[in-house]
Formats: structure tokens, sequence, C-alpha cells
């Protein structure tokens, strides 16, 4: 691997680092998870680490390391795509909701502001009452 292609993979690792610190653990389980959180993700670190405690080569550990880090990402790959329909969904039912509920709440406002603020104005004075009733007690 390139030296540039290290430095991708160990940028990729530390930004996965925290979500590959179990199956680190899982894999390595008397290795100190001080140790390990003290590298702060640094992929030479982690190696160094791992291969002291474990007795396994660096290369080993590097390579092991980097396949963990491409499985999450594939995974978080994955993940996202199937998200995106739902995202898509919601935003289509935000869209709707504001375009049916937003007239039929700015209507009555904008014919009877005074009577709005008034509302509004109740509603926070009862929410204060209760809130600050609990706290008395």
């Amino acid at each position: 691997m390139s030296s540039s292609g290290l430095s991708q993979a160990g940028e990729r690792f530390r930004e996965q680092f925290v979500e590959l610190l179990p199956t680190i653990q899982e894999e390595w389980p008397h290795v100190a998870l001080e140790a390990l959180e003290n590298t702060r993700g640094s992929l030479d670190e982690v190696v160094n680490v791992i291969a002291d405690q474990s007795g396994r080569t660096a290369s080993v550990v590097r390579e092991q390391l980097l396949e963990f880090a491409d499985v999450a990402g594939e995974q978080t790959r994955k993940l996202g795509d199937s998200l995106q329909p739902l995202e898509e969904q919601l935003e289509q039912l935000l869209d709707d909701l504001n375009a049916n509920l937003r007239p039929r709440i700015e209507t009555p406002v904008r014919q009877r502001p005074l009577l709005a603020v008034g509302i509004a104005a109740g509603v926070g004075l009862l929410a204060g009452l209760i809130l600050s009733g609990g706290r008395r007690r």
C-alpha cells in the first residue's frame, strides 16, 4: 500500500475508532481499554499496543484492524442506503403537513391576533405554574 493509501486508511480508522473499540476488545480481550483509548485512534499506536500485548506481529494486527474498519464502513454505507427511502418519505410527509396544517393554524391567528396572543400567554402561565409548583415541594 502506498504512503497516501496508508494515510487514508489511518484516517478512516481514526474516524471509526470509537465504533471499532468493542470489536477490538472482543478480538483482543487482554488489551486494556485504557491503553487503547490513550492511542486516540491512531492506527499505528493501536497496532503497537495490540502487538506488544498479544505477541502477534504488527503487520498481522494492522491487516486485521483495517479489515474491521472496512467491514464497519460497509455496514455504515448499507445502513445509510437503507435509511435514504425513509428520509425521503419523512421529508414528503413534513412537506405535506406544512402545506396542509400551516394554513389551518395561520388563518385563525391572522383573523384574531389578540385572542391568539391571549391563549398563548395563558398556556405559558399555566405551564409555568405547573412547573414551578413541582419545584416548591
